[in-house]
């Protein structure tokens, strides 16, 4: 075969119309060789070509006669010296780093690990044997894909509902969508999916790891997998799984892509980049570890054997090395640039800010992307915690990155389940967290809300279950939070008592409404809209099966609560819920009212000691129509609403004086969680007049357009 010198940037194999150029880093390797397949069945390599040329610790040629469509691998020489951080090891073939498809998934075998399994010294005596029949292969691609005009909707912060959603658990039971689509790409671009998130209002879809990831070997082993996908091998490659096979994985993900902005929907990615599927030293050698273990991941610090791990997940990939920061970079400018991608939810962030020990929110991570033109354009969620010490940071991420309130998260269930002294903690999350976003220069969108999400129980769950029902994950019920803040209602599960089904359904309503009615950004976990449930299960990562996917079989009360969900979205658009700076309390100019006003069941405001009283559980919230405005694509400016929320998470009903804040004032019910429908409140009332809210319900008032 004719080879070249090629070029060391860019890395991974670059089709040029002519030739392939292969490019690999290994700063501690002594040789590396590029192996070519003839196809997914080979047991070996069909050539075997040495990398003679390096370049700035790039290792690199040129094949002017391979095509788009090869496949391939790496063997890496070196030292296997594990007290040293070496794990070379030539007999394995390892995944390039950069591989934009990966053609062929792993298969277990002992051979897929670099030292011998069950030997006489654990991980420190190298293996043999050549695990080419087993190895994942990659795969040359040729980008070129017709986008045509597409455009990425650009919604801004304050206007975004986030859908978290999982490529095949949305789509593997939807009825109108063809058997060969469901669970794909294909899939999630399908008309009744498309159809189902325009109607509910949704902006942004949130995908799950797409990521091409691994099903660890004690899951394949209990006939489980890595569902959830939070185990990535390869940062650039579509997951495979996920392809229909009516076209490669890559255009079809990019097929979903365009349709779903023509939908004006974005589409944000779950990326893992704080450690891979390798796992600790007794993981298999797939990729990172047996091309430069040394430089990929934080070692140590005892000894250089072991990894250290802020994730929980065996590794921790080394963010201090110059070339693992660019391989991230790359990564984030692929997809937005190749895939049109409009953002990314940062899995455990506070990892990536790890400089040398401690989280630093000036780390060389957070200061490559913010001076970045690309990838400080789109969408940056961080979930701002890891499992080290000190991992927990929710507000204390830089500008530019919105963040996975957690603090809300635990306040709205902590209020709704009837928990004491929650109402100053509930203020302050209701309004946007400005306790933990003001200070750094962020906005109330700095706050991703959320009730629930994949991790931890459904919404339906929520309400259900007290305790988690992990049995079916084969870890004896040993995984998963220990604490929800969930109530059950009156009974663990399923039951059949109308008065604890009744209870459940508007707690239901309950929780959706503060989600949508609080400032910053709201986030649905795919499929509570429609009542999906995981029996309990709280950590449901190895369930690809239908206790994970959604049910789109929908019985009354499941259709009532989604039209119930897409009424209040459309409440939603009153520019005083979706602010674009915080709330101070203060009076509107012109006006003898505040912004926001705090109210006890008397019709006052709150008084000090009714914040600190630990029976308190019930209160209102005015918000003021004239303290927001907003644009229209137009140019008309539209004024908000003025909106009165009363809460009641009491056991008992509560008579609640309606605020009179100027004469004449008339309030118009507009939602009201103890009706099962939405549309049927139909009421009408003065100020100073008496409105019985019902024990844990929540209603909503408002004014018309020219009152405040």
């Amino acid at each position: 075969m004719r080879t070249l010198a090629g070029n060391p940037y860019p890395l991974g194999a670059t089709w040029d119309g002519k030739g392939v150029n292969f490019a690999i880093f290994s700063l501690n390797a002594t040789a590396v060789h590029l192996c070519l397949f003839d196809n997914i069945h080979s047991k070996k390599e069909s050539a075997r070509i040495q990398l003679t040329e390096q370049t700035d610790m790039v290792w690199h040629i040129y094949l002017p006669d391979v095509r788009p469509g090869c496949l391939y691998g790496y063997r890496v020489s070196g030292p296997y010296d594990p007290e040293a951080g070496h794990r070379f090891n030539d007999a394995k073939v390892l995944a390039d780093p950069y591989a934009k498809e990966i053609a062929r998934r792993i298969k277990w075998d002992d051979a897929m690990f670099a030292y011998t399994v069950d030997g006489p010294q654990e991980d420190l005596i190298s293996d043999p044997r050549d695990n080419a029949p087993y190895a994942a292969l990659c795969k040359v691609i040729d980008p070129a894909y017709t986008w045509g005009n597409d455009t990425p909707p650009l919604h801004p912060w304050h206007k975004t509902i986030i859908y978290e959603a999982h490529v095949k658990g949305m789509t593997a039971r939807h009825p109108e969508i063809p058997k060969k689509l469901r669970g794909t790409y294909a899939g999630m671009a399908s008309e009744p999916i498309i159809r189902h998130l325009r109607e509910l209002g949704i902006t942004a879809l949130e995908l799950m790891p797409v990521h091409q990831h691994m099903d660890d070997r004690y899951l394949v082993e209990n006939k489980l997998t890595n569902y959830w996908g939070y185990n990535t091998l390869s940062f650039f490659a579509p997951d495979l799984r996920y392809c229909s096979g009516t076209m490669d994985p890559v255009q079809e993900f990019k097929m979903m892509v365009r349709t779903l902005h023509d939908a004006g929907i974005e589409v944000i990615l779950d990326v893992v980049y704080n450690h891979t599927a390798e796992g600790n030293h007794l993981g298999p050698n797939l990729s990172l570890r047996g091309i430069d273990n040394l430089s990929y991941y934080r070692l140590g610090p005892e000894s250089l054997r072991h990894y250290r791990d802020y994730t929980g997940c065996g590794n921790t990939l080394n963010m201090r090395q110059p070339h693992v920061l660019q391989l991230i970079m790359d990564s984030l400018r692929y997809w937005i640039l190749e895939m049109h991608v409009d953002g990314f939810r940062f899995d455990l962030a506070s990892t990536l800010a790890r400089e040398l020990h401690d989280v630093d929110r000036l780390g060389a991570f957070f200061d490559i992307i913010h001076q970045d033109p690309v990838i400080s354009q789109v969408k940056l969620i961080a979930e701002p915690w890891d499992l080290g010490e000190g991992g927990y940071q929710v507000g204390n991420f830089p500008v530019l990155w919105t963040e996975w309130n957690g603090k809300y998260r635990d306040t709205i269930r902590r209020f709704w389940k009837g928990d004491g002294r929650q109402v100053a903690e509930l203020a302050t999350r209701l309004s946007g967290s400005s306790d933990l976003y003001e200070a750094g220069g962020r906005r109330p969108h700095a706050s991703i809300n959320f009730i629930t999400c994949h991790d931890g129980f459904t919404l339906h769950d929520l309400v259900s279950y007290n305790e988690k029902h992990n049995m079916d994950n084969a870890e004896e019920n040993r995984d998963g939070a220990n604490e929800n803040y969930s109530w059950n209602c009156g009974a663990e599960g399923p039951t059949r008592e109308k008065a604890i089904i009744t209870l459940r359904e508007r707690q239901r309503r309950n929780f959706m409404a503060t989600l949508l009615l609080s400032q910053g950004v709201p986030m649905i976990s795919g499929g509570d809209e429609i009542g999906r449930t995981q029996n309990g299960n709280n950590n449901s990562y190895c369930q690809d099966n239908a206790l994970s996917w959604h049910n789109w079989y929908l019985d009354s009360k499941h259709t009532a609560f989604l039209a119930f969900c897409r009424r209040l979205i459309e409440i939603r658009k009153n520019p005083v819920l979706r602010r674009r700076r915080f709330f101070h309390g203060r009076k509107i100019r012109g006006s003898e009212i505040k912004d926001m006003s705090w109210f006890s069941p008397k019709g006052e405001e709150m008084s000090d000691e009714e914040w600190q009283d630990e029976a308190v559980r019930c209160m209102g919230l005015r918000l003021a129509g004239k303290s927001a405005t907003e644009l229209t694509p137009s140019g008309q400016t539209i004024e908000g609403k003025t909106l009165l929320i009363l809460m009641n998470a009491h056991t008992m009903q509560l008579p609640f004086v309606l605020p009179n804040h100027r004469k004449n004032l008339r309030w118009t019910l507009i939602l009201d969680t103890v009706q099962e429908e939405p549309g049927k409140e139909n009421l009408t009332m003065k100020g100073g007049d008496v409105f019985l809210l019902e024990s844990y319900s929540l209603a909503v008032f408002q004014v018309g357009q020219n009152g405040i």
